[in-house]
């Protein structure tokens, strides 16, 4: 029997991990540094914005916790998202989970869950 995603990303832990990673990682890319950066000076909404991105990923990936935050259209209204921005978020994330060793299957599998969300986070 095929693991969940969830158990391929480390579970909680994993995931909690990787989100710290991928903020890290939105924060040193400097095509989209200026939408994170500020979150520095908020460390309370920073910290807010990780609990529910872990609790919506693991939700969605199969694991035990539910997600009651805002939907992703709601999140990313008036954030005028462009094509090329929802690109190089991708490509951190990947790099992340490469460099936390994810296997490819996982990898592919997290790529299809980002690309469904494409239309309700781009607006440019």
């Amino acid at each position: 029997m095929t693991k969940l995603l969830y158990d391929r990303l480390g579970g909680s832990i994993g995931i909690n991990q990787i989100v710290n990673e991928v903020v890290q990682a939105h924060m040193n890319n400097p095509a989209i540094n200026a939408r994170f950066l500020p979150l520095k000076e908020q460390p309370e909404h920073l910290a807010s914005i990780k609990k529910h991105t872990v609790k919506f990923f693991s939700a969605g990936s199969g694991g035990p916790e539910t997600y009651s935050g805002k939907d992703m259209v709601a999140t990313h209204t008036g954030m005028n998202i462009s094509r090329g921005e929802f690109a190089h978020g991708i490509d951190d994330i990947l790099g992340v989970l490469e460099n936390n060793h994810i296997d490819e299957e996982s990898k592919k599998d997290v790529l299809a869950i980002l690309w469904s969300l494409k239309s309700m986070v781009v607006s440019l």
